[in-house]
């Protein structure tokens, strides 16, 4: 049995460490707004380029269509984007990503199909580099970057696109945690290359448009920008995300830190205790003997 003193440490460590998940919580909780916030506002813009380019490649769909759109013609190499976050004590935030990418690729590979991996975050990279170190192709940490902004996505988006005109893979999908609530994210799987295209809506009246310059030569700007914002989009996405999940499992650490530290409070009251009664049981004992 552990001794009052070794009682009195473990007792002082549990308040120290429940001070520090307390503190990490407050401040998760403090960020998580202006996250949620600009990962809000990107949906719009990111949707409504979804739209615009739906209605343009509608039109430009054919042999000439640019190769972001059509792609390849194949499908035997896949590149999994994986983005994830830059530290961990974030509950399950990092490993439901990775999990979900990981499904992707053995379901790939059992088809027979090639599998790169492009990292983007350091936990992805660390957990994913145990099982696929010889797959992943690339890693981009953004532990440095204080605040995200578009050029890092058009940064990796570049990156990507280049690799892509280099013939170093067929299909490219983008894997990260769409935030819904504080307590609820959801991992999710969208292909970048080649675009998919929404089909109009059964019963929807089809608009007929001019276009100038042609449809090909407005999508060949606009597809590799929206490739950077759908990248931007996934980044602001898993930034609030990150600090939801942050924020419950240092509530939830903060909980059960209570709940320890009441636990050995008792155990150590009932400790001393018994040996308060042992020592009276002894000067009785010896009061009689005399």
């Amino acid at each position: 049995m552990a001794s009052l003193k070794d009682m009195r440490v473990r007792i002082a460590s549990t308040k120290a460490t429940q001070k520090i998940t307390k503190a990490m919580q407050m401040v998760a909780a403090s960020k998580l707004r202006r996250a949620q916030t600009a990962a809000e506002a990107a949906r719009p813009y990111a949707e409504k380029m979804d739209s615009v380019i739906s209605n343009i490649a509608g039109a430009a769909a054919g042999p000439g269509a640019p190769v972001l759109l059509a792609g390849t013609g194949k499908d035997q190499v896949h590149l999994l984007l994986v983005c994830t976050g830059e530290r961990g004590l974030s509950g399950a935030f990092n490993s439901s990503i990775v999990r979900l990418a990981r499904e992707r690729a053995y379901a790939l590979m059992n088809q027979g199909k090639e599998v790169k991996f492009f990292c983007v975050g350091r936990k992805g990279y660390e957990q994913l580099r145990r099982t696929f170190d010889k797959q992943i192709i690339e890693n981009v940490e953004l532990r440095s970057v204080r605040q995200l902004g578009f050029v890092n996505a058009e940064d990796i988006a570049k990156k990507v696109i280049a690799r892509f005109n280099n013939g170093e893979f067929d299909v490219c999908t983008l894997f990260y945690s769409r935030f819904k609530s504080v307590i609820s994210q959801v991992p999710t799987a969208q292909q970048l290359i080649p675009l998919q295209v929404e089909a109009p809506a059964a019963g929807a009246v089809a608009t007929s448009y001019e276009y100038e310059p042609e449809e090909d030569e407005i999508l060949s700007s606009l597809l590799p920008r929206n490739l950077a914002v759908q990248i931007f989009r996934a980044l602001l996405e898993n930034n609030a995300s990150f600090y939801g999940a942050q924020m419950s499992a240092m509530d939830n650490a903060t909980r059960n830190a209570g709940d320890m530290i009441r636990k050995q409070t008792l155990i150590y009251n009932r400790t001393r205790q018994a040996m308060i009664t042992k020592e009276l049981i002894e000067i009785i004992s010896g009061a009689e003997a005399i």
